[in-house]
């Protein structure tokens, strides 16, 4: 069993928006050298991961998940095992067996019509789930109400059912950001991977685009409770060492780790005056994309999206529709190719990741942890 101590950057940023105010542990030192250097690219490479996000969820999301690796330039994504379109992404995986996809461990169920529970049940795990059954709407909830016991038990669920439909993911990963929330959940979620021998996504580099974003939805919080002042300083505490440590920990047992994590994308919305049309959608992502695509720094980064084609039920799920196709239009789009190229950007997979971990073998002085 391997231990470790200390938050990881998700667990600050989720209690600063949860629960209150706290000093953000952020890594703001560099890592040298980046782990893309580690995994055997040369100094000064940009890697990235184009990822999908909650495959299985819907038919309009495995719809829209596919045209945007098989028509665009994503080329990664993450399946959502206790929702109710599992089985038709899980069948086009195994038509498919290139695809690198992982696990969105999911722990929470945010939508107020279209629900879903634990796989471990109720009985097993009431700390998971909520009066209707299902698991908690909000990461606070789970937080407060969940033990790491039961969270640990219901990854291991999610992996078990994968497996048992002839899934073997290519990583591990967390809706909604609930296995950071609490450093017990964080513990477990690695732990398994670890055990399993499966990568998990964490961000233990240099965080730079990270960082950027926490600074930003700190902001906004403060403007919001009408407490921010132009050019004040944003309250972020520099250092990083836990979350660092925690990286050296996953590495060490012998599985990858990124330097830094782009999660911005559900956030852009058009502004309240341009309607939402698919070329203003398409507009709106591609620039945004473009964008975040320059501004990546050398390393591994992983860069997060939710490519939905909505039917008309769509909407009676979820009000994140159009923030969705707009993903998806920007994944079809020629110019984010472009931008790639233009950048010198190198695409990978985690499935590549742990191939080039695997042969960077263990260092020197660390015992195995196979």
């Amino acid at each position: 069993m391997h231990k470790f101590t200390g938050f990881c950057i998700f667990s600050l940023l989720l209690f600063w928006l949860v629960l209150g105010p706290v000093s953000l542990g952020v890594a703001q030192t560099p890592v040298t050298p980046t782990y893309a250097e580690k995994l055997g690219w040369k100094k000064g490479d940009r890697v990235l991961i184009l990822h999908v996000d909650d495959a299985g969820m819907s038919y309009d999301s495995n719809v829209g998940t596919i045209k945007a690796m098989e028509e665009g330039v994503a080329n990664s994504v993450s399946v959502m095992m206790p929702c109710p379109w599992v089985p038709g992404f899980v069948r086009y995986l195994k038509q498919h067996p290139q695809v690198d996809a992982g696990l969105h461990l999911t722990l929470t169920s945010e939508w107020r019509d279209y629900r879903w529970g634990p796989l471990t049940g109720r009985q097993a795990a009431p700390g998971l789930t909520d009066l209707e059954g299902a698991l908690w709407p909000s990461v606070g909830e789970v937080v407060k109400n969940a033990s790491p016991d039961e969270v640990e038990a219901e990854i291991r669920a999610q992996l078990e059912r994968a497996r048992r439909m002839g899934f073997q993911p290519t990583h591990l990963d967390s809706h909604m950001g609930t296995l950071f929330a609490h450093p017990g959940f964080t513990e477990r979620y690695i732990r398994v991977g670890i055990q399993e021998r499966i990568p998990v996504m964490l961000p233990a580099g240099h965080n730079t685009l990270l960082i950027r974003e926490m600074e930003d939805d700190a902001k906004a919080r403060l403007v919001r409770e009408g407490k921010y002042q132009e050019g004040m300083k944003i309250p972020t505490q520099a250092g990083g060492s836990e979350i660092q440590q925690l990286g050296q920990t996953v590495w060490d047992a012998g599985l990858p780790v990124l330097d830094d994590l782009h999660n911005t994308s559900y956030g852009w919305k058009l502004p309240a005056n341009v309607p939402p049309t698919d070329e203003n959608l398409r507009q709106l992502k591609v620039k945004n994309y473009v964008a975040g695509i320059k501004s990546l720094k050398p390393g591994v980064t992983m860069m997060i999206m939710h490519c939905t084609d909505p039917t008309e039920v769509f909407p009676h799920i979820s009000d994140s529709g159009l923030t969705r196709k707009g993903d998806l239009l920007a994944m079809l789009d020629p110019a984010v190719k472009k931008a790639l190229q233009e950048e010198r950007i190198i695409l990978t997979t985690w499935r590549e990741l742990k191939e080039r971990r695997d042969k960077a073998g263990t260092p020197t002085g660390t015992k195995s942890k196979k």
